[in-house]
């Protein structure tokens, strides 16, 4: 992958959901989120839209807003936030609680077509 946007609706989401997507090993969220691996030119960014709590954590909406970030993302449109050569794009998703765990999980992926010809759109 080249860019996530995760499920982050407290500080401690974007660290979880980096081992469990298998994005970092088991452990490693928290050190690689110190280290950078997970800014904006680092080796895997996460949520560079500023993720869920940047956005105040819009109920109902949050999916829509990870797809359309990835999608700026894969297309390159994204501005300050663009994460160069990004070719693949993982969104994870969650919501409610049972036993301990989210209710319901959704994880999308999403890749940038190469396309090869002039009468083609890019």
């Amino acid at each position: 992958m080249g860019v996530a946007e995760v499920h982050d609706a407290t500080a401690f989401g974007e660290i979880l959901q980096s081992e469990l997507l298998g994005l970092v090993d088991p452990g490693d969220g928290g050190p690689a989120a110190v280290r950078g691996d997970t800014i904006i030119g680092g080796r895997i960014p996460i949520n560079p839209s500023g993720g869920l709590e940047s956005k105040g954590h819009p109920l109902a909406a949050t999916g829509l807003g990870q797809v359309f970030e990835l999608t700026e993302q894969l297309r390159g449109t994204a501005g300050s936030r663009q994460v160069e050569g990004a070719r693949f794009a993982i969104a994870e998703n969650g919501g409610g609680f049972h036993a301990g765990e989210e209710a319901a999980a959704s994880v999308i992926i999403l890749g940038r077509r190469s396309w090869s010809g002039a009468s083609k759109c890019p």
